[in-house]
């Protein structure tokens, strides 16, 4: 069962990777209308920076972290509740990241390259004697330290959610929470990026199409399981069937 489910872990990180370059091309590639191979070029410059591919490798590792209850699922073996936590800090994780995003895209859609600034905790000092407090790195501390928050806040919730919940009904209630999130992600994400592309903002197309990108991503996951299960269900046709007693004995 492990290696179905790392297969369908794989199969999730190379779509991801294979829609990267459409879905930069329809965010900044003058949207998508002139595909030339320089607008290519510079869209696939996305695969040289690190954090592309620390992101992927989170959602990979997320993705199989998700599958782990199917695979006890499919083996029969549920000990006691303390597996089902897993499922509970995986998804919360998600829906935090996917309410940030959708925040942080409006707050582009609304106040533009300023945005940035509303999580720039050195702004605070601005006014202090030494003109060069503020940093640039606040800013994504903060960012980061408010995702934690709305992941805490989730893991509370869903577990409230979930605490009486059967496996089956447990994982069931999981993607239909991830993809009902993400497609309002989308919904919010996608008019902030046209918004922003249509005002020329600097930074701020950064940030919805990072909402895009997220809303997708965690879209896609919440097939994994079924995928999985599509898997599991071949490999168990493809076993043959144990013989009865009185067929043994026949032969």
């Amino acid at each position: 069962m492990k290696r179905w489910a790392i297969l369908t872990v794989f199969l999730y990180a190379i779509a991801l990777i294979l829609l990267t370059v459409p879905v930069a091309l329809a965010a900044f590639g003058n949207w998508g209308l002139k595909n030339n191979s320089n607008s290519i070029a510079d869209a696939a410059k996305i695969f040289a920076q690190w954090g592309y591919w620390v992101w992927l490798a989170v959602l990979a590792g997320g993705q199989f972290l998700l599958l782990l209850l199917p695979i006890n699922i499919a083996e029969r073996r549920l000990p006691a509740r303390r597996p089902l936590k897993i499922p509970v800090i995986v998804t919360a994780f998600f829906l935090a990241n996917l309410l940030f995003a959708g925040i942080f895209s409006i707050l582009c859609a609304i106040f533009t390259d300023g945005a940035f600034e509303y999580f720039d905790v050195s702004l605070l000092f601005r006014h202090s004697a030494d003109p060069n407090t503020r940093s640039g790195d606040s800013a994504g501390f903060t960012m980061i330290a408010t995702a934690l928050f709305f992941w805490f806040v989730w893991a509370f919730i869903f577990r409230r959610a979930t605490k009486n919940d059967e496996p089956d009904a447990l994982l069931k209630r999981a993607t239909r929470w991830l993809l009902r999130g993400s497609i309002l992600e989308l919904i919010i994400a996608v008019p902030s990026h046209v918004i922003v592309r249509r005002r020329d903002d600097c930074c701020a197309p950064a940030g919805t199409f990072w909402g895009i990108a997220t809303g997708i991503s965690v879209m896609l996951l919440c097939f994994g399981p079924g995928v999985f299960y599509l898997f599991a269900e071949r490999m168990g046709k493809m076993k043959p069937k144990p013989r009865e007693p009185n067929e043994v004995s026949k032969n």
